[in-house]
């Protein structure tokens, strides 16, 4: 009986290596994991109609609900209007495990993502380059050399 069950699992895996990549490097385990669930985020601006982007892909523009598959770390939202100045806002994830009598659950902080974009400002003004001029310095009064710039004594001529 032992032969039996012996080549039936040798015969699963080499069925299942055809078509899976061989049991030695798959385990069964694999196969009963399941995707990380997707989560709900709900995304607003102050305007709203400014594009928001995460850092996971989806985007959509503002206020709206983008459905993102749940990290294992924070990710970040970023929002660009024109005329406005962009605003990142870092979202945390919240994994609750559950246990016998609840469900596992995941949640952001915050949600909705909330943020309000500061207006951008005038671009700057070109300045005007002047020629810089050096001034004019007088000779000292008991100068030897006279200055150039003075006008003659009186009677000197």
């Amino acid at each position: 009986m032992r032969r039996v069950i012996a080549t039936a699992l040798a015969g699963a895996c080499a069925l299942a290596g055809a078509s899976l990549g061989g049991c030695s490097s798959t385990s069964f385990s694999d196969y009963f994991k399941s995707k990380p669930p997707n989560i709900q985020v709900q995304l607003e601006s102050q305007p709203s109609g400014a594009d928001a982007k995460t850092s996971l892909g989806p985007g959509c523009k503002t206020p709206c609900s983008v459905s993102v598959p749940a990290p294992d770390a924070s990710f970040t939202v970023t929002y660009a209007l024109a005329k406005y100045q962009p605003a990142t806002v870092t979202v945390a994830v919240v994994k609750n495990p559950g246990d016998l009598t609840t469900s596992a659950t995941t949640t952001t902080d915050p949600n909705p993502v909330f943020a309000e974009l500061q207006p951008a400002g005038p671009p700057p003004k070109a300045r005007k380059m002047h020629p810089k001029t050096k001034p004019k310095l007088a000779a000292p009064a008991d100068s030897a050399f006279p200055d150039s710039n003075a006008a003659p004594p009186p009677g000197s001529r």
